[in-house]
């Protein structure tokens, strides 16, 4: 049973490091502001959750109890790291960082930042909008 164990937490924590070492990657890598928030936000918090997932298992395997208060860290880190990421694009579409060429999404034509003028909308996109239009 110890070995069963011990697999399930060896495996966890590969997957679980393998995820954070890919978003690490990403965060250095990719080439703007908008694709360089999908490394912290989508991978390190799977691997983060892989991580604490084995130390809860390790941890209840050799004691008498389940050690489930460290399922808060991974639950307030599912919750929290959306929300930061969708408060720094918008920050950052109002700011008007520059995006890369690479870059296929633009910030919205309607809403706040089109109130102010800041649609950063191309002649291309303009275009085919006024074809789906017709």
């Amino acid at each position: 049973m110890q070995t069963v164990v011990e697999a399930i937490v060896s495996v966890l924590l590969l997957i679980g490091s393998l995820f954070t070492l890919i978003g690490a990657i990403g965060l250095a890598r990719l080439p703007d502001f908008f694709m360089r928030l999908h490394g912290p936000t989508k991978s390190t918090t799977l691997g983060v959750g892989g991580i604490v997932l084995a130390s809860v298992i390790y941890f209840s395997a050799h004691s008498n109890f389940a050690s489930l208060h460290e399922l808060l860290i991974p639950a307030f880190l599912f919750l929290t790291a959306p929300i930061s990421a969708h408060m720094l694009a918008k920050a950052g579409i109002q700011q008007r960082v520059p995006l890369s060429e690479g870059t296929r999404g633009k910030p919205p034509a309607t809403g706040a930042c089109a109130e102010h003028g800041d649609t950063h909308i191309d002649d291309q996109t303009a275009r085919e909008d006024g074809k789906r239009a017709q």
